[in-house]
């Protein structure tokens, strides 16, 4: 990383999904140790703490679409597009710890508007491209790549005052193994890079790695990876909500973790969906740790 300013910004949302506990993903990341970790490294990190939350018992508004928690949502990115913002005006790297996926939609537009064309790296079991319209739960942490792209309800295409944050062609999805029938037509329909993990299988995590450093660097000035622990398989991360079998190992993803970090390609970073209360003794979190070590540079050598 060309920044040894690093900015932890924790986002204890759970509006975006259905199961409790995953409010608690950031205090369970700092428990494992990720401040130290990185000092080790020789950077600069200052923890800012969380973003607020609104209570949960905030009388919801009533809306026509059938997105839940669509307000609550609105308002936590929408500050956390600020924080996010002003971190990057000061010149120091956004690292972000959830919470439910649904904060992308925040971090993305704050990271957005400082670059032309944004690239972002979606690492995780699910696209994440439903909208109001094709999602079967109305969960919105389903949702956020797509509102990131232009696609869905207006309040969540427009957070921050502007869309789309990132073009379809910029966006490469790593580790993909369960999507829903609308994601699938959009990804066709937008010709969206995807490596499922069909592909990972065949070609292993090297040329995975090296084909989106290569097919990024060529059309992109800057690079958010959105790592949601789900991507990995739930025998080695447990503590997700919504775990699939047959993901991603440790192993895979420490390597690609390095691959980046040997490319410098990566300008912003949020590591989301640990959920300590389905974890077994903050495994997950420790994972997390360790893949960010990785990221940033950290080797055997």
């Amino acid at each position: 990383m060309k920044e040894k300013q690093i900015s932890i910004i924790g986002v204890p949302i759970d509006y975006g999904q259905s199961r409790r506990g995953v409010d608690m993903g950031p205090s369970a990341i700092r428990y494992a140790g990720v401040k130290e970790r990185l000092e080790k490294l020789s950077y600069t990190v200052t923890d800012l703490g969380n973003v607020s939350i609104p209570n949960r018992h905030k009388k919801q508004e009533q809306m026509t679409s059938k997105l839940k928690n669509l307000s609550q949502v609105i308002e936590i990115n929408e500050s956390v597009a600020k924080k996010v913002d002003h971190e990057i005006e000061k010149g120091s790297f956004p690292l972000i710890f959830g919470g439910d996926h649904s904060l992308s939609i925040g971090t993305i537009a704050g990271i957005a508007k400082h670059y032309q064309r944004l690239g972002v790296i979606w690492y995780d079991a699910h696209g994440d491209l439903n909208t109001d319209q094709t999602s079967p739960s109305g969960n919105i942490h389903g949702m956020p790549l797509a509102a990131t792209l232009g696609f869905g309800h207006h309040k969540l295409t427009n957070l921050y005052g502007y869309a789309p944050k990132v073009k379809t062609e910029h966006v490469v999805i790593i580790g993909a193994r369960d999507l829903d029938p609308g994601e699938k037509d959009f990804i066709r329909k937008h010709n969206i890079k995807v490596f499922t993990m069909h592909e990972i299988d065949r070609l292993g995590m090297p040329q995975v790695i090296e084909e989106t450093i290569a097919y990024l660097k060529e059309r992109t000035d800057g690079v958010h990876l959105s790592l949601d622990l789900d991507g990995l398989d739930p025998t080695e991360a447990p503590g997700v909500g919504t775990p699939v079998i047959g993901g991603l190992t440790y192993r895979e993803s420490h390597l690609a973790m390095e691959m980046l970090a040997e490319a410098e390609l990566i300008t912003s970073a949020e590591f989301v969906e640990v959920n300590p209360i389905l974890d077994e003794k903050n495994k997950t979190a420790t994972l997390a740790v360790g893949l960010i070590g990785s990221l940033f540079g950290e080797t055997l050598k």
